[in-house]
């Protein structure tokens, strides 16, 4: 797996996290430790481009959740974020998905990452989204 991390500037900073290769039990250490880093950092908008990223595994599930958490919204307490999720009415303010690959969508909904991640079908719209 190879990332690659650029910044860039619309309404405000956005951090984009390309990532090429699977995330699985051999690789989401060092897909979640990037995301940590970029977060370390100062990123407060993350978008990880998912459109080169044939397989993601619960692994990688488990470190999308954990950057997820590490970006939580400040203002929101964890049981108003809970309530949102579960009435569809909240997504992150902080972390969007641009262009999963078909197989890596599936993973996402039938985890049920989409009730509370946008996922976008390409990069811009999910820069354009913030």
């Amino acid at each position: 797996m190879e990332i690659t991390i650029s910044q860039t500037e619309g309404q405000k900073p956005i951090t984009v996290m390309h990532v090429h290769g699977n995330v699985d039990s051999t690789s989401y250490e060092a897909f979640q430790a990037r995301a940590l880093e970029s977060i370390e950092n100062g990123a407060r908008n993350l978008v990880i481009d998912l459109s080169e990223v044939p397989f993601m595994s619960s692994a990688g599930l488990r470190a999308l959740n954990q950057i997820y958490n590490t970006l939580r919204d400040e203002n929101a307490t964890r049981s108003e974020v809970s309530a949102g999720v579960t009435k569809g009415t909240y997504k992150s303010p902080h972390l969007k998905l641009a262009a999963p690959t078909k197989r890596v969508m599936e993973m996402l909904k039938m985890s049920g990452f989409d009730m509370f991640l946008e996922i976008h079908p390409d990069l811009q719209s999910a820069l354009d989204s913030f």
